[in-house]
C-alpha cells in the first residue's frame, strides 16, 4: 500500500506547478476531488459513508464503463482546502487507506483553475478546467 501511496502522490507537485504557472491563485480556496470507482455500488457505498464520516463531502454515484467496457460505478470524495502538496497528499493517504480497506480503486485526484474571484459555482459554466492525474 505504501508503494500505492507514493505513486499516487507523484504528481501533486507537478499539478499545483501547472495550475500556479497558468495564473490559478494560489491563496484560493481549492475544490479537491479524489475519484473513486468500484464494481458495484454497494462497496462504493460503504466508502462514501466512511469518508463522510472523516468530513469529506461524497458526489452521487455515476455509472461508467472502463476502456475494458467493464461497468464501474464511481464517485468523487470532495474537501475544500488550500493549493497545499503535504495537505493534498496527507489525503490521498487516507483515501487510498479507505479505499484498500474496502477493494475499491483510487483513480487520482484533480481540481479546478481558480482565477480569484468570488463568483458562485455554476455547473454550466464551461469556462473553468479540470486538472486530473
Amino acid at each position: 500500500m505504501k508503494a500505492q501511496i507514493e505513486q499516487a502522490q507523484q504528481d501533486t507537485y507537478s499539478i499545483i506547478e501547472e495550475l500556479l504557472n497558468d495564473g490559478s491563485d494560489p491563496d484560493a480556496l481549492y475544490l479537491i476531488e479524489h475519484h473513486i470507482s468500484a464494481t458495484d455500488f454497494d462497496t462504493l457505498e460503504k466508502v462514501a459513508v466512511e469518508a463522510f464520516k472523516l468530513g469529506y463531502e461524497v458526489t452521487d454515484p455515476e455509472d461508467m464503463d472502463d476502456e475494458n467496457q467493464q461497468e464501474l460505478v464511481c464517485c468523487d470524495i470532495i474537501s475544500e482546502i488550500p493549493l497545499d502538496a503535504e495537505l493534498i497528499n496527507s489525503q490521498i493517504a487516507q483515501i487510498i487507506e479507505l479505499t484498500n480497506k474496502f477493494a475499491v480503486n483510487y483513480d487520482g485526484w484533480g481540481t479546478y483553475f481558480e482565477d480569484g474571484e468570488d463568483d458562485d459555482y455554476d455547473d454550466e459554466e464551461e469556462d473553468e478546467q479540470e486538472t486530473l492525474h
